[in-house]
């Protein structure tokens, strides 16, 4: 069994990200003309918005980084706004009239963003987020659990299947849940530590948040 233990041979790299992007895709792309206005699992957004909102993480995260000096006190101010109340606040959307094709398109070309500043951004770099200063591993981290979760959440709603890669897990669980139980499977301990799933003898959580901040040694 994979434990949730770091180990500096394995970081949260660029191409994990490019990776956890192209299997998303994958999936999603087999939606067909399913109903993409049907809600995403647990969400109270439907499966279009959640991908929207999904892009728009990627973009953020991106944008986050991308400054000479990026903010470390708040966002990149970039507008955000609502199409509908209750729908996700987001600055980047999709035109509707490209269909979902376009929509996954956007999707994609966040992902590429986030890829690329990772890929080029120094280690040393810090930048904002709420739930600590992050350096580009952990937004790649972060923008993984993203792509993970909300996948999981739209394929719930179109009934795809999308089980992502156990040590894909492993490593973003690593890197920003250090509490995470060790001693069970992966992709299911990723759904519990995002409040998606119950484990065994664990119910499901209610309130829950990564910790993004670089540990004392990854500095």
């Amino acid at each position: 069994m994979a434990t949730a233990e770091r180990s500096a041979s394995s970081p949260v790299t660029a191409a994990d990200v490019e990776h956890a992007v192209r299997l998303a895709l994958t999936t999603l792309r087999g939606a067909g003309a399913r109903d993409w206005s049907v809600k995403a699992g647990s969400l109270e957004w439907d499966c279009w918005e959640t991908v929207e909102h999904l892009a728009d993480d990627l973009f953020s995260y991106a944008v986050q980084l991308s400054p000479a000096n990026p903010p470390l006190d708040t966002h990149v101010p970039f507008a955000w706004g609502r199409k509908r109340p209750g729908g996700p606040a987001n600055a980047v959307f999709a035109d509707r009239e490209a269909g979902t094709a376009g929509l996954l398109d956007v999707l994609d070309a966040s992902g590429g963003l986030l890829t690329a500043i990772v890929r080029t951004t120094p280690p040393t770099v810090r930048a904002h987020h709420v739930f600590g200063a992050a350096d580009p591993e952990g937004f790649a981290a972060m923008g993984i659990v993203e792509i993970l979760v909300h996948t999981h959440d739209v394929a719930e709603g179109l009934g795809l299947e999308w089980t992502p890669p156990a040590d894909l897990c492993d490593r973003v669980l690593a890197r920003l849940f250090p509490d995470a139980p060790s001693d069970t499977g992966r992709w299911p301990t990723l759904l519990w530590v995002t409040g998606r799933a119950e484990l065994p003898g664990r119910p499901r959580l209610t309130t829950w948040r990564w910790y993004g901040t670089p540990r004392v040694g990854d500095e």
